[in-house]
């Protein structure tokens, strides 16, 4: 059975819109983009890698999945570039439609968690969700999220899409794995789901 891992970049007050770059997600208005570029360390990077073994996946929704196709496969040859461009991708998404542009890339037609589910039953190793903050929001609900990675960053925005919305989402408990600080103050903390 696979493993879903949810690596989010998130600021104190948990917003996860935007963090690489000041165009990457301008929805609802949000202004702040790039907020997460300042504080890179290669400890995340490691933490990262550590999830991309030989037996993963990448998993995406709709709106990662397209920024991710235009932007790296045009990069300049780089261990992550070609991970991920190599690797077997999963998407999930209700208007996209086969075949889709990126070697390697599968559509998970339907509901999302229904999908996810599936998938999960089907295959071996880790499907990793790098941001896709709103496919890791509908797959929490459903106890979908093996792992959640959180690269917690020392800044407040005030606006943005958070992980975790304001209602909707009931109770959920999570019990720290692991933790580090980087030497740029952001902690990565390392969370499953209590009782697992």
């Amino acid at each position: 059975m696979g493993k879903v891992i949810v690596i989010e970049h998130l600021t104190l007050d948990g917003v996860m819109q935007a963090p690489g770059h000041p165009e990457e997600d301008p929805r609802d208005g949000f202004r702040h983009g790039g907020w997460a570029t300042s504080r890179q360390d290669p400890a995340m990077q490691e933490a990262m890698g550590a999830r991309m073994s030989d037996a993963w996946s990448l998993l995406t929704g709709r709106t990662t999945y397209e920024r991710f196709a235009d932007h790296w496969p045009r990069q300049a040859p780089n261990p992550f570039t070609e991970a991920l461009d190599r690797v077997r991708k999963y998407v999930a998404s209700t208007t996209l439609a086969e075949p889709l542009p990126w070697r390697n890339s599968t559509l998970l037609k339907g509901d999302a968690a229904d999908a996810v589910a599936a998938l999960r039953e089907e295959v071996d190793g880790n499907l990793v969700v790098f941001g896709s903050g709103m496919l890791g929001r509908s797959l929490m609900p459903r106890r979908l999220v093996d792992e959640l990675v959180l690269l917690i960053h020392p800044l407040t925005l005030g606006s943005g899409r958070r992980l975790f919305p304001d209602s909707g989402s009931g109770l959920s408990a999570f019990r720290l794995v692991e933790s580090a600080t980087t030497g740029t103050g952001v902690i990565i903390a390392t969370y499953r789901p209590a009782g697992d």
